[in-house]
């Protein structure tokens, strides 16, 4: 089965915590504190592989989650840090956030990586805090959580060529006879459902990828006829062949609908260079047709008479597309690739804080927030570092001035806080 689309949750590893501990030789007094840090947490990295072809893995297992790091011991032993979990997909795919549909990147090249969910740092241990005021500190930080997200994953193919036309125009057929793929053939419409991809080898070094897209029909710019789900695969290529029916009723018009689908869908679409297959021509009927567009187009687009049923005039059509495609450039990636890496700074707030209702107050922040989650509440001098550091960033000033009362709840992250 062919899957061009797939939604995964990836979370990135946990930090390992830090460790409290203390030298406890026997001839070393005041040995001081002696806690490793934790380990950082794996992260989720997508990497390009071209031996797929399509998303079938990620239809099966939609959660994705890397290790987490190792908690830091006595003895000054650092955790070590959490395994990646590297996830295949093949060339050609998209990715994006599913929540604000940023970009995240394009996979081109194989062994191409994206880290798309970062591992959380590993927490410091006692060692850590020590100083000349406090020798022996009781303090060490829990591991940070790994980034969470929900991502879109699109596949859109990396074919030289693509055959494009009405529905039980002879693509399918076209494809077989040119390559190696063996997609299903009958004489009724909409045959093919999934895109095929082939190889076309003339020899001597000369080949090209080809792409059999579904039929299209009017409407599929809105979606009809699984339109959406195919015209992506369209963006990519460098060149359309364009297979007419010269049984059908009218075939000019047909080449005209589906040149208006591909404008409506996408402009850039509407300016590939195409050339067109006149097939069926091993059916009497087919001459009068060929006749009429001759005349129609012939002075703006090449025409090749064809019958893939028979084989005639498919070798004069490779050659000819083949012939096209030295003289063009290569297909970039379909988003610019110097965008997604590029580094744009934004100044935020340190906190924000809104009332959710009566006497509840929530407190966002990625410092604070991270801060709260690495706080070992268990440990006095932990909470009592945190107080401090809240009292420091203006969070307790920022909720008077806003009106909180002693004894309202405030929320940060995952904990809930009674304000006094």
């Amino acid at each position: 089965m062919f899957y061009d689309y797939a939604k995964i949750n990836v979370k990135g590893g946990d930090g390992g915590n830090g460790c409290v501990a203390f030298r406890r030789e026997k001839y070393v007094p005041l040995g001081g504190p002696a806690g490793g840090d934790g380990g950082n947490g794996g992260g989720i990295i997508l990497e390009g592989d071209s031996g797929l072809r399509t998303l079938v893995d990620f239809k099966y297992q939609q959660h994705y989650k890397a290790e987490r790091g190792v908690h830091g011991q006595g003895k000054n032993m650092h955790g070590h840090d959490g395994a990646d979990l590297i996830l295949k997909v093949p060339l050609g795919t998209i990715v994006k956030d599913a929540e604000t549909n940023e970009l995240l990147g394009d996979i081109v090249t194989h062994g191409q990586t994206i880290v798309v969910a970062a591992g959380g740092r590993g927490g410091r241990g006692n060692t850590r805090f020590f100083s000349a005021r406090n020798k022996a500190p009781e303090i060490a930080e829990k591991g940070a959580p790994g980034q969470e997200r929900w991502l879109v994953l699109e596949l859109k193919l990396l074919a030289d060529v693509a055959l494009i036309g009405m529905p039980n125009a002879g693509k399918s057929t076209i494809i077989s006879m040119v390559s190696a793929a063996k997609p299903k053939i009958a004489d009724y419409p909409f045959t093919t459902l999934t895109p095929n991809l082939g190889v076309v080898d003339l020899g001597e070094g000369d080949s090209f990828t080809v792409a059999d897209i579904p039929g299209l029909i009017v409407g599929a710019h809105e979606g009809a006829g699984l339109g959406h789900q195919f015209l992506r695969h369209l963006e990519r290529v460098r060149l359309l062949i364009h297979v007419l029916d010269m049984t059908a009723e009218n075939p000019v018009q047909d080449f005209k609908n589906i040149n208006t689908e591909l404008a409506l869908y996408k402009e850039s679409l509407s300016g590939l260079p195409q050339i067109i297959a006149a097939n069926k021509m091993d059916v009497p009927q087919a001459q009068e047709h060929l006749k009429v567009l001759r005349e129609e187009l012939g002075a703006t687009y090449e025409i090749f008479p064809i019958s893939a049923a028979t084989n005639q005039g498919l070798t004069p059509l490779m050659g000819r597309a083949s012939r096209l495609l030295q003289e063009m450039g290569p297909v970039g990636p379909v988003v610019d690739e110097e965008a997604v890496r590029k580094v744009v700074v934004k100044k935020s707030e340190p906190f924000t804080i809104m009332q959710l209702e009566e006497h509840v107050w929530q407190v966002k922040g990625q410092k604070i927030e991270e801060l709260v989650a690495m706080t070992d509440f268990d440990r006095e001098e932990s909470v009592k570092r945190l107080q401090r550091i809240m009292i420091k960033m203006g969070i307790e000033e920022e909720l008077r001035e806003r009106g909180a009362l002693d004894g309202d709840s405030i929320i940060i992250g995952k904990m809930e806080f009674e304000f006094s």
